[in-house]
């Protein structure tokens, strides 16, 4: 007998940039996706501002998606000072906001937070020095923790890490060298090998790589609209 679960079909988007007005909308994009994916992932960057008029655009759109969304936040929607709004207006829309939570969807755990700066590797950015660069460095370690707690609560044996920043520095080439330390950071890679992950999703470097592995060896997708995907679509499809 095999008890190996049925597989899911993933679409993983991120930085929409939805605005005040949007030219295009995304309604003919999410039917699309609803046929081709079990579960549509956002990975931040939902509106350009941070606005609650223009989160209230995608949740209109998002009215013509007819399977489960899961979502984080991204800085931009941070930039009003009003993400509380705009998770309410997105919850409302049956959007599975996550912010240091996880969801079970198909039997897969869905674990999502924004994540931060910080930088990679050896380079990464100590608590030294001004109180500023020591708030910075807390708020990464944070987001990092939040991860954790998060994935220890999940009970699924698989699991999709969904992040607005990335974890590793693979999926970030491409980008100026110069804008690396804000592009995500390696403590957030060092959460996830602490568990079993099937996949994990980030966007925000929009001029990044589409692929990359953890040091323990999971995969990491860079899935900001603007990268080129095997789909040759603004989204990925994963089999988890």
């Amino acid at each position: 007998m095999n008890d190996k679960p049925k597989a899911i079909t993933v679409a993983a988007l991120a930085d929409l940039h939805v605005k005040d007005t949007p030219a295009d909308s995304y309604r003919d994009l999410f039917k699309e996706i609803s046929e081709a994916a079990d579960v549509l992932v956002l990975a931040g960057d939902l509106t350009d501002l941070g606005k609650p008029k223009q989160a209230e655009h995608l949740a209109a759109d998002l009215a013509a998606c007819s399977i489960p969304v899961v979502a984080v936040l991204g800085n931009h929607d941070y930039e009003a000072g009003e993400a509380d709004k705009l998770a309410a207006i997105l919850e409302a829309a049956k959007v599975h906001l996550l912010d240091g939570q996880h969801v079970e969807i198909e039997g897969v755990g869905f674990v999502g937070v924004k994540g931060f700066a910080g930088g990679f590797g050896r380079f990464m950015l100590s608590s030294f020095g001004e109180p500023a660069i020591k708030a910075m460095v807390a708020e990464g370690i944070d987001q990092a923790m939040r991860l954790e707690n998060a994935m220890r609560q999940v009970r699924a044996d698989r699991a999709v890490v969904v992040l607005h920043y990335a974890p590793i520095v693979e999926t970030v080439q491409g980008e100026p060298l110069e804008i690396y330390p804000f592009l995500g950071s390696s403590r957030l890679a060092e959460t996830i090998d602490r568990f079993e992950v099937s996949a994990v999703v980030h966007g925000h470097a929009h001029r990044g790589a589409y692929q990359g592995k953890t040091s323990r060896g999971a995969p990491v997708y860079n899935v900001a609209a603007h990268i080129e995907k095997p789909t040759g679509r603004p989204y990925a499809l994963l089999e988890i």
